[in-house]
């Protein structure tokens, strides 16, 4: 009598083997002409070095040449290819296909951005509140700063330093839940990233960053969900920043 598989070879028999075809689930979307969304499905062979990037560029280039991406660096830098793949906001570069444990993989759009077509969303909002948080050191001299070296000790480093990987990429915008239900909030990419400019002992420009957030839509609208912190493929944790951006603003950190 033949035994049940256990639930690890039932695991194993699912993971991707080299050479396989696996299928890969887009979501086709132009808001200038569809009135729908709508997935389409495509038969793509997989290495286990493929990542999702290298199937939906595979399938761009031999099945159907108008999908919309966005990438550019395609190692985990540029921040370009974010998406939500088999439900979780991802690099598409980044992502290994074997890692996914699944032959059936979907890509969407990220949410909370505004779709221009497919795969690709608008960034103007994240960069618009990006650049309203003033992202650069601000001195009391401006002519000093070009021509003097800051030293900083590694304990002055320690503090900002994780928020200084962010590369923008977006995923944990899309993943808050407090983006979703007000479009009008900073969101944790701008907030971790008031923190590390708020943290540099180079900096100079605390009080003015502390201002701008402190609003209704500002650092007092995050509900810490930690979902942001949970999505970042740099390793930057937006939530935390959040929270010590806090005790900035309630006079516990100086």
């Amino acid at each position: 009598m033949a035994l049940a598989p256990t639930l690890a070879e039932e695991k194993a028999s699912s993971v991707i083997s080299p050479g396989k075809i696996i299928t890969l689930r887009i979501l086709k979307f132009n808001p200038k002409i569809d009135e729908k969304k709508k997935f389409i499905e495509y038969q793509v062979p997989c290495e286990k070095w493929t990542t999702v990037l290298d199937t939906i560029l595979d399938v761009k280039k031999h099945l159907d040449h108008s999908i919309a991406v966005r990438y550019s660096c395609r190692q985990a830098t540029c921040g370009s290819c974010g998406m939500i793949i088999n439900g979780r906001p991802r690099l598409a570069c980044f992502t290994k296909i074997n890692e996914l444990d699944s032959s059936v993989i979907t890509v969407e759009p990220m949410n909370n951005f505004p779709i221009i077509r497919d795969l690709v969303v608008g960034f103007d909002r994240l960069f618009k509140t990006h650049k309203k948080l003033k992202p650069y050191i601000i001195s009391e001299d401006s002519e000093t700063i070009s021509t003097k070296e800051f030293l900083q000790t590694p304990q002055e480093v320690e503090k900002y330093i994780q928020f200084a990987n962010c590369i923008k990429c977006g995923l944990c915008n899309s993943v808050c839940p407090t983006m979703a239900t007000d479009s009008s909030f900073i969101g944790p990419q701008a907030l971790a990233q008031a923190y590390r400019y708020v943290a540099d002992t180079r900096d100079k420009g605390k009080d003015d960053r502390l201002k701008i957030i402190d609003d209704s839509h500002g650092i007092w609208r995050c509900h810490f969900a930690g979902s942001c912190s949970q999505v970042c493929p740099k390793g930057v944790d937006p939530a935390m920043g959040i929270q010590l951006l806090r005790g900035y603003m309630l006079g516990f950190r100086s």
